[in-house]
Protein backbone atom coordinates (compact mmCIF):
# COMPACT_ATOMS: atom_id res chain seq x y z
CA UNK A 1 0.00 0.00 0.00
CA UNK A 2 1.11 3.61 -0.47
CA UNK A 3 1.15 6.40 2.06
CA UNK A 4 -1.45 8.46 0.18
CA UNK A 5 -4.28 10.22 2.02
CA UNK A 6 -7.78 10.42 0.64
CA UNK A 7 -8.37 13.71 -1.24
CA UNK A 8 -11.06 14.82 1.21
CA UNK A 9 -9.04 14.17 4.35
CA UNK A 10 -7.21 17.00 6.19
CA UNK A 11 -3.67 17.50 5.06
CA UNK A 12 -4.18 15.67 1.81
CA UNK A 13 -2.76 18.55 -0.20
CA UNK A 14 0.59 18.55 1.60
CA UNK A 15 1.37 14.72 1.57
CA UNK A 16 3.14 13.20 -1.50
CA UNK A 17 3.15 9.43 -2.26
CA UNK A 18 6.38 7.59 -1.56
CA UNK A 19 8.33 6.41 -4.62
CA UNK A 20 8.16 2.64 -5.26
CA UNK A 21 11.16 0.57 -4.32
CA UNK A 22 13.51 -0.12 -7.21
CA UNK A 23 14.46 -3.61 -6.09
CA UNK A 24 12.39 -6.36 -4.51
CA UNK A 25 14.57 -6.38 -1.41
CA UNK A 26 13.76 -2.72 -0.85
CA UNK A 27 10.01 -3.31 -0.50
CA UNK A 28 8.38 -2.91 2.95
CA UNK A 29 4.89 -3.43 4.40
CA UNK A 30 4.35 0.29 4.05
CA UNK A 31 5.79 0.48 0.56
CA UNK A 32 4.95 -2.79 -1.30
CA UNK A 33 4.94 -3.44 -5.04
CA UNK A 34 1.64 -3.58 -6.91
CA UNK A 35 0.94 -6.99 -8.44
CA UNK A 36 1.11 -5.47 -11.90
CA UNK A 37 4.67 -4.34 -11.26
CA UNK A 38 5.75 -7.74 -10.00
CA UNK A 39 4.09 -9.39 -13.01
CA UNK A 40 5.91 -6.97 -15.32
CA UNK A 41 9.27 -7.73 -13.69
CA UNK A 42 8.57 -11.47 -14.04
CA UNK A 43 7.77 -10.93 -17.70
CA UNK A 44 10.86 -8.84 -18.33
CA UNK A 45 13.09 -11.34 -16.56
CA UNK A 46 11.68 -14.36 -18.42
CA UNK A 47 11.87 -12.51 -21.73
CA UNK A 48 15.68 -12.52 -21.36
CA UNK A 49 15.80 -16.31 -21.22
CA UNK A 50 17.02 -17.95 -24.41
CA UNK A 51 14.87 -20.11 -26.66
CA UNK A 52 15.22 -23.87 -26.23
CA UNK A 53 14.28 -27.23 -27.66
CA UNK A 54 12.27 -29.53 -25.38
CA UNK A 55 11.04 -33.12 -25.72
CA UNK A 56 7.88 -34.75 -24.34
CA UNK A 57 4.59 -36.39 -25.11
CA UNK A 58 1.37 -34.56 -25.96
CA UNK A 59 -1.19 -35.34 -23.27
CA UNK A 60 -3.71 -32.67 -24.33
CA UNK A 61 -4.08 -30.65 -27.52
CA UNK A 62 -6.61 -28.07 -28.67
CA UNK A 63 -6.40 -26.66 -32.19
CA UNK A 64 -10.07 -25.88 -32.68
CA UNK A 65 -9.58 -22.12 -32.99
CA UNK A 66 -7.98 -21.09 -36.23
CA UNK A 67 -4.54 -19.55 -35.82
CA UNK A 68 -3.93 -20.77 -32.25
CA UNK A 69 -2.88 -23.99 -30.57
CA UNK A 70 -2.83 -24.99 -26.90
CA UNK A 71 -0.92 -28.07 -25.81
CA UNK A 72 0.01 -29.82 -22.60
CA UNK A 73 3.29 -31.69 -23.03
CA UNK A 74 4.25 -34.34 -20.48
CA UNK A 75 7.79 -35.38 -19.56
CA UNK A 76 8.75 -38.82 -20.91
CA UNK A 77 9.79 -40.17 -17.50
CA UNK A 78 8.61 -37.81 -14.73
CA UNK A 79 5.06 -36.82 -13.86
CA UNK A 80 5.68 -33.21 -14.92
CA UNK A 81 3.78 -31.28 -17.59
CA UNK A 82 4.22 -27.95 -19.36
CA UNK A 83 1.63 -25.72 -21.06
CA UNK A 84 2.60 -24.71 -24.59
CA UNK A 85 0.88 -21.99 -26.59
CA UNK A 86 1.52 -21.09 -30.20
CA UNK A 87 0.04 -19.02 -32.98
CA UNK A 88 0.30 -18.67 -36.73
CA UNK A 89 2.75 -21.14 -38.27
CA UNK A 90 3.10 -23.11 -35.05
CA UNK A 91 -0.68 -23.52 -34.76
CA UNK A 92 -0.87 -24.74 -38.34
CA UNK A 93 1.90 -27.27 -37.70
CA UNK A 94 0.23 -28.44 -34.47
CA UNK A 95 -2.88 -29.48 -36.37
CA UNK A 96 -0.97 -32.51 -37.66
CA UNK A 97 -0.47 -33.91 -34.16
CA UNK A 98 -2.71 -35.90 -31.86
CA UNK A 99 -2.90 -36.79 -28.20
CA UNK A 100 -0.17 -39.27 -27.30
CA UNK A 101 2.33 -38.17 -29.97
CA UNK A 102 5.91 -37.84 -28.87
CA UNK A 103 7.41 -34.54 -30.06
CA UNK A 104 10.29 -32.10 -29.82
CA UNK A 105 9.39 -28.44 -30.03
CA UNK A 106 11.18 -25.10 -29.90
CA UNK A 107 10.05 -21.95 -28.16
CA UNK A 108 10.69 -19.36 -25.51
CA UNK A 109 9.40 -19.02 -21.94
CA UNK A 110 6.75 -16.38 -21.49
CA UNK A 111 4.69 -14.90 -18.68
CA UNK A 112 1.04 -14.13 -19.26
CA UNK A 113 0.80 -10.95 -17.21
CA UNK A 114 -2.95 -11.02 -16.72
CA UNK A 115 -2.62 -14.06 -14.46
CA UNK A 116 1.15 -14.00 -13.94
CA UNK A 117 1.27 -17.49 -15.38
CA UNK A 118 4.39 -19.03 -16.85
CA UNK A 119 3.97 -20.72 -20.19
CA UNK A 120 6.01 -21.71 -23.19
CA UNK A 121 5.48 -19.95 -26.53
CA UNK A 122 6.19 -22.50 -29.26
CA UNK A 123 7.41 -21.64 -32.72
CA UNK A 124 8.38 -25.07 -34.11
CA UNK A 125 7.19 -28.63 -33.47
CA UNK A 126 8.43 -31.92 -34.86
CA UNK A 127 7.42 -35.54 -34.49
CA UNK A 128 9.82 -37.91 -32.76
CA UNK A 129 7.71 -40.99 -33.36
CA UNK A 130 4.55 -42.36 -31.90
CA UNK A 131 4.25 -41.82 -28.20
CA UNK A 132 5.57 -44.58 -25.98
CA UNK A 133 2.32 -44.96 -24.08
CA UNK A 134 0.25 -44.97 -27.22
CA UNK A 135 2.55 -47.53 -28.78
CA UNK A 136 2.29 -49.77 -25.71
CA UNK A 137 -1.48 -49.51 -25.69
CA UNK A 138 -1.69 -50.25 -29.41
CA UNK A 139 0.55 -53.29 -29.01
CA UNK A 140 -1.58 -54.52 -26.09
CA UNK A 141 -4.77 -53.91 -28.07
CA UNK A 142 -3.55 -56.03 -30.96
CA UNK A 143 -2.47 -58.85 -28.65
CA UNK A 144 -5.73 -58.94 -26.70
CA UNK A 145 -7.75 -58.71 -29.90
CA UNK A 146 -5.86 -61.73 -31.21
CA UNK A 147 -6.96 -63.63 -28.10
CA UNK A 148 -10.61 -62.82 -28.88
CA UNK A 149 -11.24 -60.59 -25.86
CA UNK A 150 -12.93 -57.96 -28.04
CA UNK A 151 -15.03 -60.31 -30.23
CA UNK A 152 -18.62 -59.22 -30.75
CA UNK A 153 -20.02 -62.73 -30.20
CA UNK A 154 -18.66 -62.69 -26.64
CA UNK A 155 -20.68 -59.59 -25.69
CA UNK A 156 -23.49 -60.12 -23.19
CA UNK A 157 -26.78 -58.26 -23.88
CA UNK A 158 -27.92 -55.85 -21.20
CA UNK A 159 -31.05 -56.77 -19.21
CA UNK A 160 -34.13 -54.90 -20.35
CA UNK A 161 -35.42 -54.19 -16.85
CA UNK A 162 -32.56 -54.35 -14.31
CA UNK A 163 -33.40 -54.17 -10.61
CA UNK A 164 -29.93 -53.34 -9.26
CA UNK A 165 -26.91 -51.65 -10.85
CA UNK A 166 -23.37 -52.17 -9.65
CA UNK A 167 -21.39 -48.92 -9.95
CA UNK A 168 -17.59 -48.62 -9.86
CA UNK A 169 -16.40 -45.02 -9.45
CA UNK A 170 -14.21 -42.74 -7.37
CA UNK A 171 -15.46 -41.70 -3.91
CA UNK A 172 -17.48 -38.47 -4.00
CA UNK A 173 -17.05 -38.36 -7.76
CA UNK A 174 -19.37 -36.36 -9.96
CA UNK A 175 -19.76 -39.44 -12.14
CA UNK A 176 -21.48 -41.24 -9.26
CA UNK A 177 -24.09 -38.52 -8.91
CA UNK A 178 -24.61 -38.32 -12.67
CA UNK A 179 -25.27 -42.04 -12.98
CA UNK A 180 -27.53 -42.38 -9.95
CA UNK A 181 -29.52 -39.20 -10.60
CA UNK A 182 -30.14 -39.86 -14.29
CA UNK A 183 -30.91 -43.53 -13.75
CA UNK A 184 -33.51 -42.81 -11.08
CA UNK A 185 -35.05 -40.04 -13.16
CA UNK A 186 -35.70 -42.64 -15.85
CA UNK A 187 -36.46 -45.64 -13.61
CA UNK A 188 -37.27 -44.56 -10.02
CA UNK A 189 -37.24 -48.09 -8.54
CA UNK A 190 -33.67 -48.87 -9.59
CA UNK A 191 -31.26 -49.78 -6.79
CA UNK A 192 -27.48 -49.37 -6.64
CA UNK A 193 -24.51 -51.16 -5.14
CA UNK A 194 -21.65 -48.65 -5.27
CA UNK A 195 -18.03 -49.76 -4.93
CA UNK A 196 -15.52 -46.92 -4.68
CA UNK A 197 -12.10 -47.31 -6.27
CA UNK A 198 -9.14 -45.22 -7.34
CA UNK A 199 -9.70 -44.19 -10.96
CA UNK A 200 -6.28 -42.67 -11.52
CA UNK A 201 -2.70 -43.50 -10.64
CA UNK A 202 -0.98 -46.77 -9.62
CA UNK A 203 -3.86 -47.90 -7.39
CA UNK A 204 -6.40 -47.63 -10.18
CA UNK A 205 -5.97 -51.05 -11.89
CA UNK A 206 -6.04 -53.27 -8.77
CA UNK A 207 -8.92 -51.31 -7.27
CA UNK A 208 -11.01 -51.49 -10.45
CA UNK A 209 -10.27 -55.21 -10.90
CA UNK A 210 -11.32 -55.97 -7.31
CA UNK A 211 -14.49 -53.87 -7.68
CA UNK A 212 -15.52 -55.61 -10.92
CA UNK A 213 -14.92 -59.07 -9.44
CA UNK A 214 -16.83 -58.18 -6.27
CA UNK A 215 -19.88 -56.93 -8.17
CA UNK A 216 -19.74 -59.84 -10.62
CA UNK A 217 -19.94 -62.25 -7.67
CA UNK A 218 -23.03 -60.47 -6.26
CA UNK A 219 -26.14 -62.33 -7.55
CA UNK A 220 -28.37 -59.30 -6.92
CA UNK A 221 -26.44 -57.11 -9.39
CA UNK A 222 -27.96 -57.23 -12.88
CA UNK A 223 -25.53 -54.90 -14.69
CA UNK A 224 -22.24 -53.18 -13.85
CA UNK A 225 -21.17 -49.64 -14.82
CA UNK A 226 -17.53 -48.56 -14.57
CA UNK A 227 -17.63 -44.75 -14.61
CA UNK A 228 -15.12 -41.91 -14.54
CA UNK A 229 -15.25 -38.29 -15.61
CA UNK A 230 -13.04 -36.78 -18.25
CA UNK A 231 -9.30 -36.35 -17.92
CA UNK A 232 -6.02 -36.29 -19.75
CA UNK A 233 -4.67 -39.25 -21.62
CA UNK A 234 -2.43 -40.15 -18.69
CA UNK A 235 -5.31 -39.85 -16.21
CA UNK A 236 -7.24 -42.55 -18.06
CA UNK A 237 -4.29 -44.91 -18.51
CA UNK A 238 -5.43 -47.18 -15.67
CA UNK A 239 -8.44 -48.29 -17.72
CA UNK A 240 -6.16 -49.57 -20.48
CA UNK A 241 -4.32 -51.83 -18.03
CA UNK A 242 -4.18 -55.46 -19.17
CA UNK A 243 -5.56 -56.74 -15.87
CA UNK A 244 -8.52 -54.38 -16.01
CA UNK A 245 -9.25 -55.39 -19.60
CA UNK A 246 -9.09 -59.12 -18.79
CA UNK A 247 -11.30 -58.70 -15.71
CA UNK A 248 -13.83 -56.84 -17.84
CA UNK A 249 -13.81 -59.49 -20.56
CA UNK A 250 -14.17 -62.29 -17.99
CA UNK A 251 -17.09 -60.60 -16.21
CA UNK A 252 -20.24 -62.75 -16.49
CA UNK A 253 -22.55 -59.90 -15.50
CA UNK A 254 -23.17 -57.42 -18.35
CA UNK A 255 -20.71 -54.55 -17.96
CA UNK A 256 -20.78 -51.00 -19.35
CA UNK A 257 -17.76 -48.71 -19.63
CA UNK A 258 -18.34 -44.97 -19.16
CA UNK A 259 -14.84 -43.55 -19.05
CA UNK A 260 -14.20 -39.87 -19.81
CA UNK A 261 -15.96 -37.99 -22.56
CA UNK A 262 -17.07 -39.02 -26.01
CA UNK A 263 -13.65 -38.37 -27.59
CA UNK A 264 -11.75 -40.30 -24.90
CA UNK A 265 -11.01 -43.99 -25.37
CA UNK A 266 -9.44 -46.79 -23.34
CA UNK A 267 -9.07 -50.53 -23.83
CA UNK A 268 -11.83 -51.27 -21.32
CA UNK A 269 -14.24 -49.79 -23.87
CA UNK A 270 -13.37 -52.61 -26.29
CA UNK A 271 -13.76 -55.37 -23.69
CA UNK A 272 -16.99 -54.09 -22.16
CA UNK A 273 -20.35 -55.32 -23.39
CA UNK A 274 -21.35 -51.72 -24.11
CA UNK A 275 -19.42 -48.43 -24.31
CA UNK A 276 -21.19 -45.28 -23.17
CA UNK A 277 -19.84 -41.90 -24.21
CA UNK A 278 -20.26 -40.45 -20.70
CA UNK A 279 -21.48 -41.61 -17.27
CA UNK A 280 -24.76 -39.83 -17.95
CA UNK A 281 -25.10 -41.68 -21.23
CA UNK A 282 -24.46 -44.97 -19.39
CA UNK A 283 -27.33 -44.30 -16.99
CA UNK A 284 -29.67 -43.57 -19.88
CA UNK A 285 -28.69 -46.70 -21.80
CA UNK A 286 -28.77 -49.15 -18.88
CA UNK A 287 -32.29 -48.47 -17.62
CA UNK A 288 -35.46 -47.88 -19.64
CA UNK A 289 -37.44 -44.65 -19.50
CA UNK A 290 -40.47 -45.16 -17.27
CA UNK A 291 -42.49 -42.66 -19.32
CA UNK A 292 -41.68 -44.48 -22.55
CA UNK A 293 -42.56 -47.81 -20.96
CA UNK A 294 -45.87 -46.42 -19.73
CA UNK A 295 -46.58 -45.20 -23.25
CA UNK A 296 -45.76 -48.66 -24.60
CA UNK A 297 -48.09 -50.26 -22.06
CA UNK A 298 -50.87 -47.77 -22.89
CA UNK A 299 -50.40 -48.41 -26.60
CA UNK A 300 -50.45 -52.19 -26.04
CA UNK A 301 -53.64 -51.91 -23.98
CA UNK A 302 -55.23 -49.76 -26.68
CA UNK A 303 -54.34 -52.32 -29.36
CA UNK A 304 -55.71 -55.12 -27.18
CA UNK A 305 -58.97 -53.25 -26.66
CA UNK A 306 -59.23 -52.54 -30.39
CA UNK A 307 -58.62 -56.17 -31.29
CA UNK A 308 -61.08 -57.48 -28.68
CA UNK A 309 -63.67 -54.96 -29.81
CA UNK A 310 -63.12 -55.89 -33.45
CA UNK A 311 -63.41 -59.60 -32.61
CA UNK A 312 -66.61 -59.08 -30.63
CA UNK A 313 -68.10 -56.92 -33.41
CA UNK A 314 -67.25 -59.58 -35.97
CA UNK A 315 -68.85 -62.32 -33.88
CA UNK A 316 -71.93 -60.15 -33.36
CA UNK A 317 -72.25 -59.70 -37.11
CA UNK A 318 -72.00 -63.45 -37.58
CA UNK A 319 -74.69 -64.06 -34.96
CA UNK A 320 -76.94 -61.45 -36.53
CA UNK A 321 -76.38 -63.06 -39.92
CA UNK A 322 -77.32 -66.48 -38.56
CA UNK A 323 -80.36 -65.09 -36.77
CA UNK A 324 -81.64 -63.43 -39.97
CA UNK A 325 -81.31 -66.53 -42.12
CA UNK A 326 -84.63 -68.01 -43.39
CA UNK A 327 -83.64 -71.35 -41.89
CA UNK A 328 -84.05 -69.83 -38.44
CA UNK A 329 -86.86 -67.37 -39.10
CA UNK A 330 -88.89 -70.03 -41.04
CA UNK A 331 -87.57 -73.44 -39.95
CA UNK A 332 -89.96 -75.40 -42.24
CA UNK A 333 -88.23 -74.01 -45.27
CA UNK A 334 -85.30 -76.22 -44.34
CA UNK A 335 -87.46 -79.26 -45.22
CA UNK A 336 -88.64 -78.02 -48.60
CA UNK A 337 -85.62 -79.05 -50.58
CA UNK A 338 -85.24 -82.49 -48.96
CA UNK A 339 -89.02 -83.04 -49.43
CA UNK A 340 -88.73 -82.18 -53.12
CA UNK A 341 -85.83 -84.59 -53.39
CA UNK A 342 -87.87 -87.38 -51.74
CA UNK A 343 -90.89 -86.69 -53.95
CA UNK A 344 -88.79 -86.70 -57.09
CA UNK A 345 -87.09 -89.90 -56.00
CA UNK A 346 -90.45 -91.57 -55.28
CA UNK A 347 -91.78 -90.53 -58.68
CA UNK A 348 -88.67 -91.78 -60.44
CA UNK A 349 -88.88 -95.04 -58.48
CA UNK A 350 -92.57 -95.53 -59.42
CA UNK A 351 -91.87 -94.90 -63.10
CA UNK A 352 -88.88 -97.18 -63.01
CA UNK A 353 -90.75 -100.01 -61.30
CA UNK A 354 -93.61 -99.73 -63.78
CA UNK A 355 -91.19 -99.95 -66.68
CA UNK A 356 -89.54 -102.99 -65.15
CA UNK A 357 -92.91 -104.73 -64.60
CA UNK A 358 -94.08 -103.91 -68.12
CA UNK A 359 -90.85 -105.22 -69.62
CA UNK A 360 -91.08 -108.37 -67.51
CA UNK A 361 -94.74 -108.93 -68.47
CA UNK A 362 -93.91 -108.58 -72.16
CA UNK A 363 -91.08 -111.05 -71.80
CA UNK A 364 -93.34 -113.53 -69.99
CA UNK A 365 -95.94 -113.23 -72.72
CA UNK A 366 -93.36 -113.86 -75.40
CA UNK A 367 -92.01 -116.90 -73.55
CA UNK A 368 -95.53 -118.18 -72.96
CA UNK A 369 -96.33 -117.88 -76.64
CA UNK A 370 -93.11 -119.68 -77.50
CA UNK A 371 -93.83 -122.44 -75.01
CA UNK A 372 -97.37 -122.72 -76.22
CA UNK A 373 -96.24 -123.05 -79.82
CA UNK A 374 -93.70 -125.73 -78.93
CA UNK A 375 -95.97 -127.63 -76.47
CA UNK A 376 -97.15 -131.23 -77.51
CA UNK A 377 -100.54 -130.22 -76.19
CA UNK A 378 -100.89 -127.83 -79.06
CA UNK A 379 -100.41 -130.72 -81.49
CA UNK A 380 -103.04 -132.75 -79.67
CA UNK A 381 -105.40 -129.80 -79.78
CA UNK A 382 -105.23 -129.89 -83.54
CA UNK A 383 -106.55 -133.54 -83.59
CA UNK A 384 -103.37 -135.47 -83.42
CA UNK A 385 -102.77 -138.36 -80.96
CA UNK A 386 -99.72 -139.82 -79.31
CA UNK A 387 -99.43 -143.63 -79.26
CA UNK A 388 -97.26 -145.30 -76.64
CA UNK A 389 -96.44 -149.01 -76.23
CA UNK A 390 -96.67 -150.89 -72.98
CA UNK A 391 -93.22 -149.63 -72.00
CA UNK A 392 -94.34 -146.06 -72.37
CA UNK A 393 -92.24 -145.41 -75.49
CA UNK A 394 -93.82 -143.33 -78.22
CA UNK A 395 -94.67 -145.45 -81.31
CA UNK A 396 -93.40 -143.66 -84.38
CA UNK A 397 -93.51 -146.58 -86.82
CA UNK A 398 -96.45 -148.99 -87.40
CA UNK A 399 -94.01 -151.85 -87.89
CA UNK A 400 -93.02 -151.49 -84.25
CA UNK A 401 -96.54 -152.67 -83.17
CA UNK A 402 -97.63 -156.27 -83.52
CA UNK A 403 -101.07 -157.71 -83.36
CA UNK A 404 -102.16 -158.06 -79.77
CA UNK A 405 -99.80 -155.48 -78.34
CA UNK A 406 -101.30 -153.20 -75.73
CA UNK A 407 -101.09 -149.54 -76.72
CA UNK A 408 -102.11 -146.27 -75.17
CA UNK A 409 -103.52 -143.47 -77.29
CA UNK A 410 -103.29 -139.93 -75.85
CA UNK A 411 -105.83 -137.53 -77.30
CA UNK A 412 -106.56 -133.81 -76.71
CA UNK A 413 -108.78 -134.88 -73.88
CA UNK A 414 -108.21 -138.19 -72.25
CA UNK A 415 -106.29 -141.44 -72.76
CA UNK A 416 -107.50 -144.64 -74.63
CA UNK A 417 -106.04 -148.13 -73.99
CA UNK A 418 -106.38 -150.46 -76.98
CA UNK A 419 -105.16 -153.73 -78.44
CA UNK A 420 -103.51 -153.75 -81.84
CA UNK A 421 -105.05 -156.13 -84.47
Amino acid sequence: MTNTLFPDSPGAQNVQPQPLARLARDTTPDNPWPISLLSRKYHDAVAKWPGTWIEGQISEINTRRAGSAYLTVRDNTEDISLSVTGFGRFAQMAREFRQGDRVVLHGRPDVWMKQTRLSFMGDDIRRVGKGDLMAQIEELRKRLKGEGLFDADSKVPLPQFPKRIGLVCAPQARAEGDVITNARLRWPTIEFTVVHAHVQGPSCPPDVIAAIQRLDADPTVDVIIVARGGGSFEDLMGFSDEGVVRATAACVTPIVSAIGHEDDWTLIDLAADLRASTPTDAAKRVVPDVNEQLQIVDEARRRMRDRIRARVDNEMRLIEGYANRPSLTQPLTMLERPQRFVDDARQRLDIGMRRIVDDASLTVEKLHASLTALSPQSTLDRGYAVIQNADGHVVTDADDVRTGDEIAVTLRHGLIHATAR
